[in-house]
């Protein structure tokens, strides 16, 4: 054999893995998935292999050759529209991608599927769901529009039809354009074949592609009826034979994430209620889009899963403090310094912001900004009057208000509260400092004697050079306060922004009745 010139051995080789590409691409079987090229942002939600990750009836539902199949026959036809569900827990605002096919399994030629978004599950054991649908047929009418599936969005219907720029407002259905004919976009769909989906959920607003082209735009603006956020899932229709197949399942999800840590039981009932503070802080959000909330409680991920902290955007503590603050505890600092780094807010609220001088003091005055230091900092029950509130967008939609609270002042701050906000200041009574002359590790110090008849911070802020964001709020011992809702709404107005949202013009909105503040209460008896 003779030697290929030393010139001539790159193209030898670049011809040699062309031939071995084009001997792949002709052997490979037409109905395996074809691999997709890394989008950036995007997460598979499938493996290719199983249903690991997904809920549903498995005797519709399978994998054959490496696509999501839901079939039914005239042996096992579908009691009622069922759904594989997503496992991949709720979603507000994302892109989602996939490939779809569709088939009828006689010659009646009906075949229905869809994807639901924003949706919630009504009956867990029937796989059942209702909510925002993305459509999917075999037939002329339905594919690209947006359907409400068994009410889940308020009972509209189609809200959607292809072709229609829409918006739902509380007095119903306004199209505002139209972009081709239903029949025209009909024709950018190909039939018994694979056609490529997106959805983009931002806000209120929807977008439905096929094959690259819009199907519908839609903006919800009735606050009545529309969804948040909620589940994924695929649907396969009652009703004659069909199958329905999925590959190439992605989601880029643009929620911010926000992880409440919630502390163990401390104190007698409704007081450190460090679990039911969360909770009620979660339910006040939910109804906000493009948020994702989860609520950790025991004080630290079971089994130190800190994978509950990826992707996170703020992270709210709500447990004891001292020696006893679970953020201190083993290498929690140096895992929260690494979060800190990428940017991620914390928060902490009442016993939370008091860590040791030695071990957590530096690393929460860069945080959060400030912290409770034994031997200067006081821990009184009084009645605080904020009479004015600085303008920040912590502040927007908070009236000044009086409480009573076991308000924690004179912090450590920064020099010259470098970075730092006030949020709450009021000025505490003389009796609150503390006995003179006891230097007690919680009040009565000299340090804090000193400042009889001065303006104490309750609450601030901090805007951190790298660009991450915290605050400490210490108020928060009676849970029974989270009903005032100055008090509520200053709070949750400071989550978003540490999580880098947009707080509403007038603050975040939320109502929270005597009932909701019983809920979730540790039990008694501790």
């Amino acid at each position: 054999m003779k030697r290929c010139p030393d010139s001539l051995r790159p193209l030898a080789v670049a011809c040699l893995l062309a031939a071995c590409l084009h001997l792949a691409r002709s052997t490979r079987a037409a109905d395996a998935p074809a691999l997709v090229p890394a989008e950036r942002g995007f997460r598979s939600m499938f493996n290719g292999q199983d249903l690991r990750g997904w809920q549903g009836n498995t005797n519709l539902w399978s994998v054959e050759d490496g696509l999501i199949t839901g079939r039914t026959t005239k042996d096992t036809p579908a009691p009622h529209n069922t759904f594989l569900i997503w496992g991949g827990g709720r979603v507000s605002n994302f892109v989602l991608r996939f490939a779809y096919r569709v088939i009828p399994g006689d010659d009646q030629g009906f075949a229905n599927s869809g994807v639901q978004y924003r949706s919630k599950v009504t009956d867990q054991a029937g796989f059942i769901m209702a909510g925002y649908q993305a459509d999917i047929e075999a037939g002329p009418t339905y594919t690209g529009t947006l359907y409400d599936e068994a009410g889940g969005a308020g009972g509209r219907g189609t809200m959607a039809q292809r072709g229609e720029t829409v918006r739902w407002g509380p007095g119903g259905k306004q199209v505002l354009a139209t972009s081709g004919t239903p029949r025209d976009l009909q024709a950018v769909i190909k039939t018994n074949d694979w056609n490529d989906y997106e959805i983009t959920v931002e806000g209120w607003h929807f977008v439905h592609k096929i094959n690259g082209v819009t199907m519908i735009d839609l903006t919800d603006d009735d606050p009545a009826k529309r969804v948040p956020n909620g589940v994924i899932g695929l649907q396969l229709h009652a009703g004659p034979p069909m199958t329905v197949q999925f590959k190439n399942l992605r989601i880029k999800r643009q929620d911010r994430k926000i992880v409440f840590v919630a502390g163990t039981p401390s104190h007698g009932p409704g007081d450190h209620e460090h679990r039911a503070d969360c909770l009620l802080l979660r339910a006040c959000l939910d109804p906000l889009p493009g948020l994702q909330t989860v609520v950790v409680t025991n004080g630290w991920p079971r089994h130190n899963n800190t994978r509950v902290f990826n992707g996170a955007a703020a992270i709210v503590l709500d447990a004891d403090g001292g020696d006893g603050n679970p953020f201190i505890q083993d290498d929690r600092l140096e895992v929260l310094g690494r979060l800190m780094r990428r940017r991620v807010g914390l928060g902490c609220l009442h016993y939370a912001v008091e860590v040791p001088k030695d071990r957590g003091g530096p690393e929460f005055l860069n945080w959060i900004g400030g912290y409770f230091e034994t031997y200067r900092s006081v821990n009184p029950t009084w009645e605080a009057d904020f009479t004015r509130l600085p303008q920040h967008p912590v502040t927007r939609g908070v009236h000044p208000f009086k409480i009573s609270d076991e308000w924690y002042y004179h912090m450590r701050f920064p020099d010259g509260l470098a970075n730092v906000t006030p949020i709450l200041t009021a000025v505490p009574p003389d009796r609150t400092r503390g006995q003179p002359g006891v230097n007690d590790a919680h009040g009565g110090n000299p340090e804090v004697q000193k400042h009889k008849g001065e303006p104490e911070h309750m609450m601030w802020v901090i805007q951190r050079p790298d660009g991450g964001r915290g605050f400490g709020f210490t108020g928060g011992h009676f849970h029974r306060n989270f009903g005032n809702a100055e008090f509520r709404k200053v709070v949750l107005n400071a989550i978003l922004w540490i999580a880098r949202v947009e707080v509403p013009p007038e603050g975040v909105p939320s109502e929270v009745t005597p009932d909701q503040l019983q809920q979730n209460l540790d039990p008694k008896g501790r």
